[in-house]
């Protein structure tokens, strides 16, 4: 008997699996709070250049404050005043409504810069002065995160394949808690990013693992809707992020609370079980029978317990001693067609849905109100990809919202500015093609890969996407190249990415495969056929 038919006959989704879901919704519901933090930890006020040093000048200081401004530094486009530069020497000329001051000699801001704090008591930006010549770094700190997300990922998914899903589940949560506090309490930009670098790293864990761990243990008829309800988290996180964002102004604190749920999730780890399917490919029948046991009881099919036996067990799945790692994602034929096509669809589906969530601003609304809007359209998207998947398929799922996530970035394109109504509504609709895309890879690939490196390679797949997410927020500072250069960009990888995913095979109603030989076997092709048909 094989492990997904005991597992259908000990109720593959019952109060078992609800509760370890619900048990995994206390650290997941962390992640978008850090993965999009910087939308509002790093925001950008608006700022001109600090004159309160010409105050020593007899004409100046006797000026009142919006005369002050209107000497020193000069207009933009719409009447706004320069965020970057000031007057060499001040235009008293320009109170008599005089031009000449528009050829005045500027130089870039001497004395440091006034922040707008109506929307946000402090940022990043405000902390460090991180604009105008200094915005790079700004955006280094989401790149400089989800590279440790990058580095993170395969780490924990070598060790987790090695050591079990449940320890390095913990191992995960206090670190993330340990480098979150420090980066709270960074006295210095460097000190900042080396931890939030060891923050993403350790928010990987969280990331890969407790996808896995519950898809092992939901029966097959119940996979779609255990990849889908796992990816409420994510939504129901992201409206928690507007709600603290909007309630807490400076960062430290912002940071502070987008980290607490972690408390009660390391409370909560005692009930967490282990994944009895990995344990039993490990060998260890006599572990994997005592969560059998307690799973048929939770979910009152005690009934057929007497014939699960530790032996039954291991007869339903082999087991060897051999140890796997990254290089045997690569080691034979059709593995390494996988590997390479999923990791370019994780970059594809990474790079996109990043580059709109990271890039809220230019839609005339709040920042908050376009997070909550961008949060909202996830819910019923999620909806309709579930019955999608149960219906139609993964493949197809994941192909065609890639290729429409790209026909909204391009159709954007050719919208101005100024019709933000027009641009909000197709930017949120390329939002849910994207979270839907994200909705379905993570699925998706813990289907494809065997058991004995599913942990593997969903952590080198987390790793390419990484690379992507950590060249997103980048992407956005070719806007001084050509301004429409990040947007053809985007859209091209989300098109590119998404045609990939046509040499990828069909996984729906298929069993999850247990060794890298069971995907290489030349008759399994026609064998999954024959069980879709």
């Amino acid at each position: 008997m094989k492990f997904d038919n005991i597992l259908s006959e000990i109720n593959g989704f019952g109060k078992f699996q609800i509760t370890l879901v619900l048990i995994q919704f206390l650290s997941r519901v962390t992640l978008p709070c850090h993965f999009l933090l910087n939308n509002f930890m790093a925001a950008v006020p608006d700022h001109h250049c600090n004159v309160s040093a010409l105050d020593e000048e007899g004409v100046f200081k006797s000026l009142t404050p919006e005369q002050k401004l209107a000497v020193s530094i000069p207009s933009e486009g719409h009447g706004t005043l320069s965020s970057c530069h000031m007057y060499s020497q001040p235009q008293y000329q320009n109170l008599s409504g005089s031009n000449s001051g528009k050829d005045a000699f500027t130089v870039p801001c001497q004395n440091g810069w006034v922040y707008d704090n109506s929307t946000f008591k402090s940022t990043l930006a405000t902390e460090w002065d991180l604009v105008c010549s200094r915005k790079g770094m700004n955006k280094a700190t989401a790149t400089i995160f989800f590279i440790g997300v990058m580095v993170g990922a395969p780490l924990f998914g070598f060790l987790s394949d090695r050591f079990g899903r449940r320890p390095l589940l913990l191992v995960s949560y206090i670190m993330s808690m340990t480098f979150a506090v420090l980066s709270a309490f960074s006295t210095s930009y460097v000190m900042f990013v080396i931890m939030r670098f060891f923050t993403g790293m350790s928010l990987a864990g969280i990331s890969i693992i407790c996808i896995v761990l519950n898809v092992e243990w939901f029966s097959m008829e119940h996979r779609t809707f255990s990849g889908i309800i796992i990816s409420l988290d994510w939504t129901i996180g992201n409206w928690i992020l507007v709600g603290m964002a909007y309630l807490i102004k400076d960062w430290r604190m912002l940071l502070l609370a987008a980290t607490s749920p972690l408390i009660l999730a390391t409370i909560a780890w005692r009930w967490l079980p282990e994944s009895a399917r990995w344990l039993l490919v490990k060998g260890r029948a006599d572990d994997a029978h005592y969560y059998i046991i307690k799973c048929a009881e939770m979910n009152k099919r005690t009934k057929c317990l007497a014939t699960i036996t530790p032996t039954a067990l291991l007869e339903s799945v082999e087991n060897e001693d051999r140890k796997y790692n990254f290089v045997d994602l690569f080691r034979t034929p059709n593995i390494r067609k996988l590997a390479i096509c999923s990791g370019i669809v994780w970059y594809g589906v990474a790079f996109t849905y990043y580059g709109i969530s990271l890039n809220i601003t230019g839609f005339g609304l709040n920042p908050y109100l376009t997070q909550f809007l961008f949060a909202s359209i996830e819910m019923p998207m999620k909806v309709g990809v579930y019955f999608f998947l149960k219906k139609i398929g993964r493949r197809p799922g994941q192909m065609w919202t890639l290729l429409l996530t790209g026909l909204c970035l391009f159709i954007n394109i050719f919208i101005a500015k100024e019709k933000w109504v027009s641009r909000t509504v197709v930017a949120v609709l390329g939002k849910a093609m994207s979270e839907a895309s994200f909705t379905i890879v993570y699925l998706y690939t813990t289907e494809l890969y065997p058991t004995v490196v599913r942990q593997n390679g969903l952590g080198y797949t987390s790793f390419v996407a990484r690379l992507g997410v950590s060249l997103s927020p980048l992407i956005m500072l070719l806007e001084d190249v050509w301004y429409l250069l990040p947007q053809v960009i985007y859209c091209a990888v989300a098109v590119g990415s998404g045609l990939v995913v046509s040499f990828l095979p069909e996984t729906l109603s298929i069993r999850l495969p247990e060794f890298i030989e069971d995907i290489e076997k030349p008759r399994l092709e026609s064998t999954r056929r024959k069980e879709i048909q």
